[in-house]
């Protein structure tokens, strides 16, 4: 009996009249590709944009492109205004020290106007001096999460929590315990 219902259900020929198709396989509406993001993929993508602009491409225009004129950075890293020139300052930074700087994503979730990023960045120190340590040729490591908020497609917050300490013990500014 159920070979009898394949042969109908899965048969090509036209005599029988059954167009075949597969049971449990859900079929892609082409239309779905033309719609719009969702307000969340929105900003993840802004927020995931301006990172790899900034950090990874090394692109100071990112804070022209993706911040608000009224950004405000609540923990601006290693000494950096709270604006939107302490972000450009800390990407210039890292990218004259660390010309092959990097972010590498590991996880971004958003819900409503907040944008959360995971990641590991890293770097090789063959640039400009740093804290007073000379280019070493060391890969450096920088891992942390950063909080954003976005407003009418721009970034106009971010909280962070970077391994300054790590950071710091690899550069050898402070000695491991």
């Amino acid at each position: 009996m159920a070979e009898s219902y394949r042969r109908i259900h899965l048969s090509t020929d036209p005599d029988v009249g059954v167009t075949p198709q597969l049971v449990g396989v859900v079929r892609r509406d082409p239309a779905a590709d033309n719609r719009a993001m969702t307000s969340t993929e929105t900003n993840k993508a802004i927020v995931s944009d301006f990172i790899a602009a900034l950090f990874t491409k090394g692109d100071p225009g990112a804070v022209d492109d993706y911040l608000a004129a009224d950004f405000v950075n609540h923990d601006p890293p290693f000494g950096a205004s709270a604006d939107r020139e302490g972000m450009r300052s800390a990407g210039a930074m890292f990218r004259s020290v660390f010309p092959d700087w990097h972010s590498d994503l590991h996880l971004l979730v958003a819900e409503g106007d907040l944008v959360v990023e995971m990641f590991t960045a890293s770097g090789t120190h063959t640039g400009a001096e740093i804290m007073g340590v000379a280019a070493s040729g060391a890969t450096v490591t920088l891992p942390g999460i950063n909080i954003f908020r976005v407003r009418d497609g721009r970034i106009v917050e971010r909280w962070g929590r970077l391994d300054d300490l790590g950071f710091l013990r690899q550069l050898g500014v402070i000695a491991h315990p």
